[in-house]
């Protein structure tokens, strides 16, 4: 009778392992094949109706007693049935979101956004772009400034709203717009140009590390990070610093003409209630506030781009988000006081 036990045991056992492995196969394979559906991964929100919808629930709960939340109820079914009659007649504002990092690996996306948006919209509607970088790369954000000159190109209003900062690339993509607000803390400028780079030339020498660098043409490499650089090489990337800061500033006088340009391209940054002094932003508002005002007379449609991830991603992310629960489970461990 032991054995049987025992054996009955192992086969549960077993049997349990075959089921939770045939569970993990068909997850994998149900991944896969949503994966191979494909799809361009633009999700489209109407904001409109979402703040509707909260300002309607917000009426209804604040309502004095059930005779007004009635009335209120035959208010909001009357208004429905005249808007699916008659249609929604309503100008649009079109919203997107830009958080760029310092590669500007988020232009690719948007690249994704202006494509769509570009098959949607119609000459005359509006774009918002609620922009946040502290810059970067000068080839990623000049694709992201070009990416939205190609919204004005076709006919489109275009607003950038900055509610914490534009700043270097970040105000290259912002000065596009034909009006930017900001809030007031919301940092702005940096209109200039930064390159640094670590140089181990010293440390390899002593240790009696020799390093080799074969080029041809003069300027094919001016710094390098383990060769001994000198002062032509310097003097001659200075120099192509000054020239991308020069087309940097002709750049935002071309599209901001107004500014006294000398002034603000300093490379400083103003908190954006001193820049609007500078003429670096047009008005001082927080891009809800934006909305919110704007949605009483226009439809709010919001469009995002987000990249299908691949089983590869998914695992990877479950495996970091694993392992950083573990790590905070040992240090809140380890903060547990003895006894």
């Amino acid at each position: 009778m032991e054995f049987l036990y025992e054996y009955g045991l192992f086969a549960a056992k077993a049997l349990t392992w075959v089921v939770a492995l045939g569970v993990i196969i068909a997850l994998v394979a149900g991944a896969a094949a949503k994966q191979k559906q494909g799809g361009d991964g633009i999700r489209v929100k109407d904001l409109s109706a979402a703040l509707r919808r909260q300002q309607r629930r917000l009426r209804l709960e604040t309502a004095a007693n059930d005779a007004e939340r009635k009335a209120l109820k035959q208010e909001f079914q009357k208004a429905d049935k005249a808007e699916k009659k008659q249609g929604d007649a309503r100008s649009r504002i079109y919203v997107l979101d830009f958080r760029g990092s310092m590669d500007a690996r988020e232009v690719a996306g948007l690249g994704r956004e202006v494509n769509a948006l570009l098959q949607l919209a119609e000459p005359g509607d509006e774009v918002l772009v609620r922009l946040e970088s502290g810059g970067g790369v000068v080839h990623g954000y000049g694709l992201g400034a070009a990416e939205l000159q190609r919204l004005k190109g076709h006919g489109l209003k275009l607003t950038v709203a900055v509610d914490k900062v534009a700043a270097s690339g970040g105000y290259m993509m912002a000065c596009v717009a034909e009006r930017i607000i900001a809030a007031p803390f919301a940092i702005i400028g940096s209109i200039g140009v930064v390159a640094q780079l670590p140089n181990f030339n010293k440390f390899l020498k002593n240790h009696d590390i020799d390093v080799e660098l074969h080029t041809a043409g003069e300027y094919k490499r001016t710094l390098t990070l383990f060769g001994e650089n000198d002062d032509h090489g310097r003097a001659k990337f200075r120099e192509e610093l000054e020239v991308i800061h020069q087309r940097f500033k002709a750049f935002i006088a071309q599209n901001r003409p107004k500014i006294e340009l000398e002034r603000v391209a300093t490379g400083e940054h103003w908190l954006a209630s001193d820049a609007e002094a500078l003429g670096l932003v047009d008005g001082l508002q927080t891009s809800n506030d934006y909305l919110l005002a704007q949605s009483a007379g226009k439809r709010v449609i919001s469009l995002h781009f987000k990249p299908k991830q691949t089983l590869r991603d998914k695992l990877g992310k479950a495996a970091e988000v694993g392992v950083s629960r573990a790590l905070m489970k040992l240090y809140e461990t380890g903060q547990r006081p003895f006894g």
